[in-house]
C-alpha cells in the first residue's frame, strides 16, 4: 500500500497486478456511513495541517504530530470495527454519528488545543472511546472461539475513555504528557494482542480501500490549500508555484494508486489470518500515519509557497514542512516495503534518492526561491513515477518472454 510499486509485491501494484494476471481479493466496499464519517476527518485534517502554515518551528511540528495522531488512531479503530462488524442497524449508525460529533469537537479545539482548549480536545477523544466500547461490546457475547474477552473492551475502550476524560482536569503542559502515556498504553494493548480477541478474519480488500480513501482525503486537502492560498497571492509567480505544486501532488497520486494499493491487497489476501491482521495493523494502522502526516505537512508548505511566491526565498519552516513532508512520506513507504519482506537492496534503489533529494532541498532552506523548492520536489516525484513504470515494463516483458518459452 505504498507509493513504491515494489513495496508490496514487486513493481506493478494496481496496474501491474492486473496486467500480470495476478489475482486480487474481492472485498466489500465502504458504505455510505463510512464515507460520511470521512468528511469530519477532512475537517480535523485541515485544522491540524493549518498549524504548519507560514514559518513553523520545532514546537509547531511537535504540536502538529501530537494533535494529528489521536484522530488518526480513532479513525483506524473505527475502520477496523466497521470491517469486523458488518451491519447497518440504527444502533451502529447512532454510534458512528456520535463519533463524528466528538471528532468535530476535537477539530474545533485544534487551533488552541495547546493554549486553552486542550480540555475540550481531551473530552472529545474520551467520547470516541465510549463509542468504540459500544461497537465492541456485543462481540463479548459471541460464541467461542469468536468471543472477545470482556477485559479487552473494558480496558482498551472504557478505561482509556475515563482516563482521557480525567486528563481534561490536568493543567498544561502535563496534560500533553498524560495524552502521550495514554496513547502509548493503547498501542501496547494492541501490540501485545497480536491478533487475539479479533472475532474473525479482517476483510483486507476493505481495509486497503479505506486507507486509500484517507490518502485521497489528505491529497485533496493539499489541492484545497493550493487553491485557497492563490486567493491571497493572485500573481503569475503564485500561479507558477501552484501549478508545480499540483504536478507534485499528481505524481504522488499516480504512483500511490497505480503501484501500491492493489499490491497491498494481493499480499494481504494471500496471507493467513494472523499474518494478514499483523500486516494490516502495521501498514495501515501505524505506518500510514506517517504517510498521511507527510502529505498534510506538504499541504501546509505548498500553501505558504504560493502565498510567498514573490519573495526571494521560502522561509526555513515552510521548506521543512514541504521537503520534510516528502522525505517522511518516502521514509514511511520504505518501512512498508521492508515490512512486506522486500530485500533491502531493491528498496534502497528508490529509497535513497527519494529521501536524499528532499533532505538536500531542506539543507538549502533560506536560500531557495519558492518556485525552485517546489520544482525540485516535483522533479523527484516525477522521476520516482517514471522509474516505477520502467520497472513495471521490464517485469511484464520478462513475464511475457517466460510465457512464450514455456517457463514458469
Amino acid at each position: 500500500m505504498g507509493t513504491p510499486p515494489w513495496g508490496a509485491g514487486g513493481p506493478g501494484g494496481h496496474a501491474g497486478a492486473a496486467a500480470a494476471g495476478e489475482p486480487a481479493r474481492e472485498g466489500r466496499h465502504a458504505d455510505w456511513l463510512e464515507l460520511f464519517f470521512d468528511l469530519v476527518f477532512v475537517a480535523i485534517a485541515a485544522q491540524v495541517s493549518h498549524q504548519l502554515h507560514g514559518d513553523p518551528g520545532l514546537r509547531d511540528f511537535a504540536v502538529f504530530l501530537g494533535l494529528y495522531f489521536p484522530p488518526w488512531w480513532l479513525w483506524v479503530n473505527l475502520t477496523v470495527s466497521a470491517n469486523l462488524f458488518v451491519d447497518d442497524t440504527p444502533r451502529r449508525r447512532l454510534l458512528m454519528l456520535s463519533a463524528m460529533l466528538c471528532i468535530a469537537v476535537m477539530a474545533a479545539a485544534v487551533p488552541q488545543a495547546d493554549a486553552g482548549r486542550g480540555s475540550v480536545y481531551a473530552l472529545g477523544y474520551a467520547g470516541t472511546r465510549l463509542v468504540l466500547l459500544g461497537l465492541w461490546w456485543p462481540a463479548t457475547r459471541y460464541p467461542a472461539p469468536r468471543r472477545v474477552p470482556r477485559w479487552r473492551p473494558l480496558s482498551y475502550c472504557l478505561g482509556s475513555g475515563l482516563l482521557w476524560a480525567a486528563s481534561a482536569a490536568v493543567p498544561a503542559p502535563w496534560q500533553y504528557a498524560v495524552w502521550g502515556v495514554l496513547i502509548a498504553a493503547e498501542m501496547a494493548l494492541l501490540l501485545t494482542a497480536r491478533g487475539a480477541g479479533i472475532p474473525g478474519r479482517v476483510d483486507t480488500g476493505h481495509l486497503v480501500e479505506r486507507v486509500g480513501l484517507v490518502v485521497i482525503i489528505v491529497l485533496g486537502e493539499s489541492v484545497i490549500a493550493l487553491v485557497t492560498s492563490a486567493d491571497h497571492a493572485w500573481t503569475l509567480r503564485a500561479g507558477l508555484v501552484g501549478g508545480l505544486g499540483f504536478v507534485l501532488l499528481a505524481a504522488l497520486w499516480w504512483s500511490y494508486f497505480d503501484f501500491g494499493s492493489t499490491s497491498a491487497d494481493i499480499v494481504l489476501a494471500a496471507a493467513d489470518d494472523r499474518r494478514a491482521y499483523l500486516l494490516a495493523r502495521d501498514m495501515g494502522g501505524f505506518l500510514h500515519f506517517f504517510v498521511t502526516a507527510g502529505v498534510l505537512s506538504m499541504a501546509a508548505g505548498l500553501a505558504t509557497a504560493v502565498e510567498d511566491a514573490g519573495h526571494p526565498h521560502l522561509p526555513a519552516g515552510a521548506v521543512a514542512a514541504l521537503a520534510g513532508g516528502l522525505a517522511l512520506y518516502h521514509a514511511a513507504h520504505v518501512c512498508i516495503a521492508l515490512r512486506y519482506g522486500r530485500p533491502l537492496g531493491s528498496v534502497a534503489v528508490w529509497a535513497v534518492p527519494g529521501i536524499a533529494v528532499p533532505l538536500l532541498v531542506l539543507w538549502g532552506s533560506g536560500r531557495l526561491a519558492p518556485w525552485l523548492v517546489v520544482l525540485l520536489l516535483a522533479a523527484e516525484a516525477i522521476a520516482h513515477l517514471l522509474y516505477a513504470r520502467a520497472v513495471l515494463r521490464r517485469r511484464l516483458a520478462a513475464k511475457a518472454a517466460a510465457a512464450r518459452n514455456g517457463t514458469p
